[in-house]
């Protein structure tokens, strides 16, 4: 049986060049026809393509328009190229299908047997645009009693159903090439009609065919998909793998096609039985199966189970040219199954939880309100990476390695963060009149704090100013929204001050160029941090949410998320999302955050320290006086009205390129790019290290602060 007849003309458009002389005759004559219309989209198509979002290059010119003539509507359509058409149709395909599969699917040829519940499977295969080339088989025409599931209509009576899918398919995409087999498939034409075949769908109700179409895949080495209507079973035969498998996985044991031809309907159930299963069939399938000539014509057939079938074949025929897992076997889309399921949704987290006032009673003790004011003082993700220890004349504040994560390289983060315990440890001990000498003691012992602060209330007084005091508790990170305002130079002198009596440097942007670049540099560093499962995962596990211990890690609500970033943040915290980004190399938005309250402040400084010449690079002195700088610095911002919010970039601590290959091996060179394109922004020289970056912004008080361990005796609100 050949496959496209003389007939062709039944369902394939014809497809017209105006440039080629005989297409321009064949244009002229249907223009000449009175009842022949019209129709230009090329205009309209051209303006959709202009409007898509990072579209494909566009590599078709007005010379590869068409008139696209359909005899069955007697209407001829002006579309543009093949290229051009199935980019603007399949737009919205991206990214559950991405342009390069899209394009590894279209090397696929998928053979269609039967078209009834094959006429939803071939057109949701020709909606996804996921083959090159469809061949649909069937020798039956449309009836009215068909329109139950197949959507024709009632023009549609009387023509060979196959036909009805391929013009249905030809006024999706013309250019798609569809064959047709009037006749169905048999012994003589199977093996023509499987030739070339990626994949072969049979749904026809001819039980010897059905083993007909699998003998021959078998021989051909194709894989053959079913899906039966009832209670969603799917069934992959994958002959491409497994070609001396037994057609029906071996249900119908040494059965062949000559013993189930021409059977009554009657007659074919046992074997329809045996191959869907006696107690997977559905209850209402099976009582109709007893009805079935005597108050049945044949076995019921309902839209929605078909429509759903089409879906389910599609998409075990997408894994299959993509690739992906499927093997041989069965499984049931069983959507009353699922309906009895239905249950009430989980909220999302509530940032906005009831929590009433925290506060811990204040001791009398100076030692305890040292302690206190110690705890206070910021850290990375507020994890606190110390210990606070007390014993008679010595506050001693140890370095904690437990509390490091992948981006505190070496301690340094967690070292920065010791130095502003420090800080506010001196502030609080000269407001009390307790201060003496202050000295740090690095260790090499593993079994020891790399690096401790101790401070005595005797000998030589440290530096320290008493003002701070009362501001060490009540310092805040504020991460609400800036209005941009300009901070006053005398502002920027004093912040400036602040850094240089610690013995550090304050590096400032404050034009909007400079603002904006180290957005755009700080928003790809946090799209790094979620892409990289590590650092991602430390991300999430430093957030608290409703019914958390809120005494250590970031509370939710101190992000000061909108309703958009909240849901944003939901789909952030999803790790199989964020591999699927890295994947595509796509996740621009997961900067958005960092981005927005970037470009909103008045300025963006970093307090960078220098080491004397000779310093051991494993040294965490430098960082541990940085810190002290650091609050410092933050105190007088918001002493000056200023609200405060440290950045972590990615990079941050990374001195060596080996550093940045142990935070994120796939991202090591972008990162060092970042770093380098950041210091220059900044003016940082060679000599200088970095400690923290600050955004300094004018904006409303936050609405919530982090709460701190409790020390005993103390208050641990912050």
């Amino acid at each position: 049986m050949a496959g496209e007849s003389d007939r062709g003309v039944e369902y394939r458009p014809l497809v017209l060049d105006p440039q080629h002389p005989g297409d321009a005759r064949v244009l002229a004559e249907l223009r000449a026809r009175s009842d022949i219309e019209f129709d230009d989209l090329r205009d309209l198509l051209d303006h959709e393509f202009a409007d898509l979002t990072d579209p494909p290059e566009r590599v078709e010119g007005q010379e590869s328009d068409r008139w696209v003539y359909y005899p069955w509507r007697r209407r001829v359509l002006g579309l543009p190229g093949p290229q051009t058409l199935r980019a603007i149709r399949l737009d919205r395909n991206r990214n559950k299908l991405t342009r390069d599969e899209q394009q590894r699917l279209r090397e696929m040829s998928i053979g269609v047997v039967g078209q009834s519940v094959g006429h939803a499977v071939a057109y949701t295969i020709a909606l996804e645009g996921i083959c090159g080339s469809l061949r649909l088989a069937d020798f039956d025409v449309l009836e009215l009693s068909n329109l139950n599931r197949v959507p024709a209509g009632l023009f549609d009576i009387g023509t060979n159903k196959a036909v009805v899918t391929a013009r249905r398919i030809a006024e999706l995409d013309p250019y798609l090439p569809v064959e047709v087999y009037r006749a169905g498939v048999d012994e003589d034409s199977v093996d023509q009609f499987l030739s070339g075949l990626s994949v072969v769908v049979e749904e026809c109700d001819s039980l010897d065919i059905k083993l007909v179409v699998r003998e021959a895949a078998r021989k051909h080495r194709i894989p053959v998909v079913m899906e039966t209507s009832d209670r969603g079973l799917l069934d992959v035969e994958r002959y491409d793998l497994e070609p001396e498998r037994l057609p029906f996985h071996g249900l119908l044991g040494g059965v062949v096609a000559s013993d189930l031809r021409g059977l009554s309907t009657r007659d074919k159930a046992p074997y329809v039985v045996a191959l869907m299963g006696p107690t997977e069939l559905s209850s209402r399938m099976a009582a109709s199966m007893v009805e079935v000539g005597e108050t049945l014509s044949s076995w019921p057939q309902l839209a929605g189970d078909v429509m759903l079938g089409g879906a389910s074949v599609t998409t075990a025929i997408r894994r299959i040219g993509l690739g992906q897992k499927l093997p041989s076997g069965r499984t049931r889309v069983d959507l009353e199954c699922s309906l009895d399921g239905l249950a009430e949704p989980t909220p999302i987290d509530d940032l906005d939880w009831d929590d009433a006032d925290h506060e811990e009673p204040t001791s009398a003790d100076p030692v305890q309100r040292i302690l206190a004011c110690a705890q206070r003082a910021p850290s990375g993700g507020n994890v606190q990476p110390w210990t606070l220890h007390a014993d008679g004349d010595e506050i001693r504040i140890d370095l904690d390695r437990s509390a490091t994560t992948a981006m505190d390289i070496g301690y340094r983060g967690s070292a920065v963060a010791l130095g502003a315990a420090l800080y506010n440890a001196r502030v609080a001990a000269a407001a009390h009149g307790v201060l003496g000498v202050c000295e740090l003691v690095e260790s090499d012992d593993p079994a020891s704090a790399p690096i401790s602060a101790v401070l005595r209330r005797s000998g030589k007084p440290a530096d320290a100013p008493a003002a701070d005091y009362p501001l060490t508790l009540t310092r805040e990170t504020n991460r609400r929204l800036g209005d941009g305002s300009p901070i006053p130079a005398a502002v920027l002198a004093d912040l400036t001050g602040a850094a240089a009596a610690e013995g550090a440097t304050l590096r400032a942007l404050t034009d909007r160029d400079g603002i904006d670049n180290a957005a755009r540099l700080l928003a790809e560093s946090d799209r790094i941090r979620y892409l990289t499962p590590l650092l991602h995962e430390q991300l999430f596990a430093e957030l608290r949410w409703a019914g958390d211990d809120l005494d250590i890690g970031i509370d939710a609500r101190t992000l000061e998320l909108a309703p958009d970033e909240q849901a944003a943040m939901q789909i952030g915290r999803r790790a199989d999302v964020m591999a699927q980004l890295h994947s595509w190399s796509a996740g621009s938005a997961l900067g958005d955050y960092a981005r927005d309250r970037v470009r909103s402040s008045s300025a963006v400084v970093a307090v960078t320290f220098t080491e004397p010449p000779g310093t051991d690079e494993r040294s965490l002195a430098g960082y541990v006086r940085a810190g002290g700088a650091v609050q410092r610095v933050w105190i007088q911002a918001q002493r000056s009205g200023l609200a405060v919010q440290p950045m972590s970039p990615v990079f941050l601590y990374s001195r060596r390129h080996r550093d940045s290959n142990a935070i994120s091996p796939a991202y090591t060179d972008t990162l060092a790019s970042l770093q380098g394109c950041f210091l220059d922004l900044l003016g940082v020289p060679e000599h200088e290290t970095m400690a923290l970056v600050l955004r300094l912004s004018y904006a409303a008080a936050a609405g919530v602060r982090s709460r701190r361990r409790q020390v005993p005796g103390a208050d641990t609100r912050s």
